[in-house]
């Protein structure tokens, strides 16, 4: 019993870390990390490891990213403090009588636990909870209303960013790709448009820009900003 009770409290731990790392990655990239980076930085900061890399000085360079890195410290200091509890007082009651009732208590979250990332697995889900991590930003972000740019990778000099369109700038306002020329003006390869009512596009001549866009390039991440007139969620402007 008890080598079924440790895995299966080493498993909660698990996806209980994987939960809360995503969480705190998708934020992280809000604010404009690209998201392995993010990520790795993320479960270094839960763990308390202190492992550092050049890509750490990101992290640091804006006072929004001090702030939410000070917010995953804390959080995993103080989530570790409390699964140690968790663990010695489930261990304390197989004393008691209690140990079958409290192993069978915890199959409940870790089946939902289970159930609940794999969900999170789909593409579809995957966008839903963007978009809802995006509007709660916007509620609570400084850039509030402000287009949004968020990284997702990135390529040598080139960054693969999602811009959400809230506004469409003056000089893209009814003007197809092939009027905008972005490629050979400004060098950003427009690579999908996902309009507002979640139908994608692959960019033609003829697409144009509407707001609720969410619009995925690649290019120079300070010209994407500039054209786009798009910031990052919490910056310190």
């Amino acid at each position: 019993m008890n080598i079924y009770a440790a895995a299966s409290l080493f498993a909660v731990l698990i996806l209980l870390y994987w939960v809360i790392a995503e969480v705190f990655t998708v934020l992280f990239r809000l604010i404009g990390l690209p998201e392995e980076k993010a990520r790795f930085q993320v479960v270094s900061l839960l763990t308390g490891t202190g492992f550092t890399t050049r890509e750490s000085e990101m992290i640091l360079s804006t006072r929004s990213r001090r702030r939410l890195a000070r917010i995953t410290v804390l959080f995993g200091y103080v989530f570790n403090i409390t699964f140690v509890s968790t663990v010695v007082n489930v261990f304390l009651s197989a004393g008691t009588g209690g140990f079958g009732s409290s192993i069978l208590s915890m199959l409940i979250p870790l089946a939902t636990l289970a159930a609940v990332l794999s969900l999170s697995r789909t593409r579809e889900v995957r966008i839903w909870l963007d978009r809802k991590i995006e509007r709660a930003a916007d509620s609570f972000g400084s850039n509030r209303g402000v287009n949004g740019v968020m990284r997702i990778d990135e390529l040598g000099p080139q960054t693969i960013a999602r811009v959400s369109v809230y506004t469409v700038p003056e000089e893209l306002t009814e003007k197809t790709l092939s009027q905008l020329a972005l490629k050979p003006r400004r060098d950003i390869l427009v690579l999908m448009v996902e309009h507002a009512d979640r139908s994608t596009e692959n960019p033609t001549a003829k697409t144009v820009f509407h707001p609720g866009d969410r619009i995925t390039v690649c290019g120079d991440y300070r010209q994407i900003c500039k054209v786009f007139q798009a910031r990052e969620r919490f910056s310190d402007d």
